[in-house]
């Protein structure tokens, strides 16, 4: 897309703004011919209607633009470690597997074209408004029912799964947050825009975090904050994050529980503090998303179901994104091959490439882990 877009006299102005969303710039100048667009970067976007109207299937060129300068265009995942997942599973036309968390469906895609239209993959999400669009994300691709089924359930359940639908070949467990869910100020995951303080993985059920916060102790949210993020500032902010809320306050957006942590902070006087605070933040709201979604009692669950759903010799690969997943991954793959379930296990921690964490920023934290099940 050139920085200059002719718009034809007459063109209605929603069509005019559907350009300068798609296409991730906006107007300086509106003629009754031409259109001046500037970087987007410099404006701010109501995130709503560019994520409604991003369809990123239809603008390849202009996705892998944003791709390119390491950012992730709005409304979409890139998926991380395809390519050591893929060397690692080795698929084979007319195995069955499993993919255990779904979201956008890159890496089911991936799996799916090894299988070559023989065998089938099975994508599970908890996600209610994401699997719906992946599901056809992926009919649109030529994928159909005989090759893949998604089903709405969290990923504990893949013992029930595994129960109705016989022991997998290979499975895939990728347990970051997905780029659609962070960058959707709806769902209350970033601190970066305005939203309801929520962080439910699936919002049609349980409790959101700003409820949550307000039945905890100090010393709960201290813990939280420590064991689930490893927070260096966990007592003064929870101190203040508690007195706050019992003052009467309300702490129900994202930028309210953001304006405490920066205040929290305001004795730092690093030139870097803006940086500080932030970093903070952001492990702040991933404590509290663990909290919200159990995601450690889940993890715990899935790793030690894993190997009854496994065939003898089938593969696992789990991705991880901070450290106390991916201590829960390693502690349990080195029991259960010391007790003989797997045949092998990861010994060193897969790393993404420096080329993948520039094109995809979110990827820099990632590990990776597999295991083999015992013959």
């Amino acid at each position: 897309m050139p920085l200059s877009g002719k718009v034809e006299s007459g063109q209605p102005r929603s069509q005019i703004r559907r350009q300068s969303l798609v296409y991730s710039y906006v107007p300086l100048h509106v003629s009754s011919r031409y259109i001046f667009w500037k970087d987007f970067e410099e404006f701010e976007i109501n995130f709503e209607e560019k994520y409604k109207e991003l369809d990123p299937e239809m603008y390849p060129e202009t996705i892998e633009k944003v791709i390119s300068k390491g950012s992730t265009p709005a409304g979409m995942h890139i998926s991380i470690m395809v390519d050591e997942i893929l060397e690692f599973l080795d698929i084979q036309p007319g195995q069955v597997g499993l993919d255990c968390t779904l979201g956008y469906g890159g890496h089911t895609s991936k799996m799916l074209e090894k299988l070559d239209g023989q065998g089938h993959v099975y994508g599970l999400d908890i996600d209610s408004i994401e699997i719906e669009k992946t599901t056809q994300r992926l009919r649109n691709k030529g994928f159909d029912e005989n090759l893949f089924t998604s089903i709405l359930t969290n990923f504990r359940n893949i013992d029930e799964v595994s129960e109705k639908y016989g022991q997998f070949d290979f499975v895939l467990a990728d347990l970051g947050v997905s780029s659609m869910q962070i960058d959707n100020p709806e769902r209350g995951f970033s601190y970066k825009k305005d939203g309801p303080l929520d962080l439910r993985l699936n919002p049609k059920a349980g409790r959101p975090a700003s409820q949550i916060l307000k039945e905890l102790s100090r010393e709960d949210l201290e813990n939280i904050l420590l064991e689930n993020s490893d927070e260096p500032y966990a007592d003064i902010l929870a101190k203040n994050i508690y007195s706050f809320i019992r003052s009467g306050m309300e702490v129900e957006t994202t930028r309210q529980l953001y304006k405490i942590i920066d205040k929290t902070l305001n004795f730092i006087e690093d030139k870097n503090r803006k940086d500080i605070v932030n970093k903070t933040a952001a492990r702040v709201f991933q404590a509290l998303r663990i909290e919200v979604n159990q995601e450690f009692e889940v993890l715990n669950e899935f790793v030690e179901k894993l190997p009854k759903i496994l065939k003898p010799g089938g593969k696992v690969a789990i991705l991880t994104f901070h450290s106390g997943e991916d201590r829960i991954v390693k502690k349990t793959f080195k029991e259960m091959k010391n007790s003989g379930v797997y045949e092998d296990v990861c010994r060193n921690v897969i790393r993404s490439t420096k080329e993948e964490c520039h094109r995809n920023s979110r990827a820099k934290s990632t590990k990776m882990r597999w295991a083999i099940k015992a013959k």
